[in-house]
């Protein structure tokens, strides 16, 4: 049924008013069908089981980590640069095969220790195959600031700044 939902389909599209001659889609999911989230899902799904099983990452109790997954954001976790690009040609090596495609743009990386040992290493751009990435310092997952230092202060500080600025602008509603 998936199947016949998604072959040989057609699409126009509508400028100013105007439709312009329908044209096959030959690859991708169509977006608005309903369709297209589960299907999305299944092949992402695909991805995640895959990676899971490289045996790279962190140990949380009985646990290994090497990946955070959350709709389509993915954090890949490596204790070292070679971990990371292991799981990272892993993790395009399915995607590709699946005809799902890494988005460069929003694709960065970060080295987290504690200690400074690796920060005097500043390597600007991680290049893996044909592909470029940025480091950064720090970055927002999930709503939270993760640093390479593992500090939560940066985080800690943006949620006090927060919150006092929702209790100054209630703070007539507090008075009443």
């Amino acid at each position: 049924m998936c199947k016949t939902c998604i072959q040989k389909t057609g699409s126009a599209v509508k400028i100013e008013g105007t439709l312009s001659s329908f044209f096959e889609n030959k690859t991708g999911l169509k977006q608005g069908d309903p369709l297209s989230p589960a299907l999305f899902n299944l092949a992402l799904q695909k991805v995640i089981q895959s990676i899971r099983m490289v045996p790279h990452g962190i140990k949380i109790g009985k646990e290994q980590w090497n990946m955070l997954a959350y709709a389509d954001d993915i954090a890949l976790i490596g204790k070292s640069e070679i971990e990371m690009r292991q799981l990272f040609v892993e993790m395009e090596s399915i995607a590709r095969n699946l005809v799902l495609q890494i988005n460069l743009e929003k694709t960065k990386y970060m080295i987290v220790e504690r200690k400074n040992s690796l920060k005097q290493n500043k390597i600007g751009h991680l290049k893996i195959k044909n592909y470029k990435f940025e480091r950064l310092e720090n970055f927002k997952y999930l709503g939270v600031t993760l640093n390479e230092d593992n500090s939560c202060q940066i985080d800690l500080q943006e949620r006090i700044k927060n919150a006092n600025k929702t209790y100054f602008m209630l703070q007539k509603f507090f008075q009443k």
